[in-house]
């Protein structure tokens, strides 16, 4: 746990990595690109506790009346920003799902740790509920959803919405999220010799999102160490790991969690998958199988 015991140098090491990873990030692999998949984009601004906060709104080709919306957040281990990485996936959902898919570029660590990104993934999640009359949206329907540490920030963007009893939140998808941040990566299972998430890129997460150990069981950074009475209220899950992931533990205790409190509509497992896989993946059937999967869960949670 080297990076994340020493928090200076996952500093360091973090603003090193924000530097060369969004050249490996550029794009998708070409198999998940899906260019054939149209919808047109609008650049707007969320204004949040943190500043400002960059949004693109991709809208459903047929998006005569008020579509519902839904707001999407990247992954990129807390301190990567590169939400084109999801822009075939917003893409997607925008047409499959019929709804307008907010991709949010938020602040980042170690400039900003946590809570920062936390509370202004709630606050996006407040704008996209109020703004929905000028820009065109139902923002009465609503979802929330990210990958990664993405997923997480949408976890914890649902919460905040659970504790302060609004906006309306019609549902949460979860896709191969870190919700235990507390744990060592070294006891995190290792399900095949080379997994997509080395140990060290989760202690520079760690380390450089989550400075400080006391924070690492905050119900916003690890909701595993909840209590399922205090997730009863919380929003819908779709939970979604991927068989070979080594986060895949914590999202099915998480989804269990959700579950107890009556809050859990599945928890799907990708069968040969590992993390990430939406974004690598050689073949793009089986992403494609599962955003029709996702997509049709939103349409059917947020029809009017």
């Amino acid at each position: 746990m080297f990076f994340a015991t020493h928090p200076r140098i996952a500093k360091l090491a973090a603003r090193v990595f924000q530097r060369i990873a969004p050249i490996a990030l550029a794009k998708a692999a070409p198999a998940v690109r899906f260019a054939e998949v149209a919808a047109r984009s609008e650049d707007l601004v969320a204004p949040t506790r943190l500043g400002p906060a960059p949004v693109r709104a991709y809208y459903p080709p047929d998006d005569g009346g008020s579509p519902a919306v839904y707001v999407n957040f990247h992954g990129g281990a807390f301190i990567v920003g590169h939400p084109d990485q999801d822009d075939p996936w917003c893409r997607y959902l925008a047409a499959a799902a019929g709804v307008v898919v907010l991709n949010v570029d938020y602040v980042l660590a170690p400039q900003h740790p946590f809570p920062a990104a936390a509370h202004q993934a709630f606050d996006v999640l407040r704008w996209a509920a109020e703004a929905g009359v000028e820009h065109g949206w139902d923002g009465a329907r609503l979802a929330v959803g990210g990958q990664s540490a993405g997923a997480s920030l949408a976890a914890a963007a649902a919460r905040q919405v659970s504790e302060a009893g609004a906006p309306p939140l019609a549902l949460q998808v979860l896709n191969y999220g870190p919700f235990d941040l507390a744990g060592d990566p070294v006891h995190k299972h290792r399900p095949v010799p080379k997994p997509m998430l080395p140990i060290p890129v989760i202690d520079l997460c760690m380390g450089a999102y989550l400075p400080h150990p006391s924070q690492r069981r905050h119900h916003l950074a690890s909701p595993v160490f909840s209590d399922p009475e205090e997730l009863r209220g919380i929003a819908s899950a779709l939970v979604v790991t991927a068989e070979h992931d080594r986060l895949r533990a914590e999202s099915e205790t998480y989804a269990q969690l959700l579950d107890r409190a009556g809050a859990l509509q599945e928890l799907v497992i990708v069968p040969g998958a590992d993390h990430a896989y939406n974004l690598v993946a050689k073949d793009g059937r089986q992403t494609r199988e599962m955003y029709d999967a996702i997509s049709a869960r939103v349409r059917h949670s947020l029809k009017a």
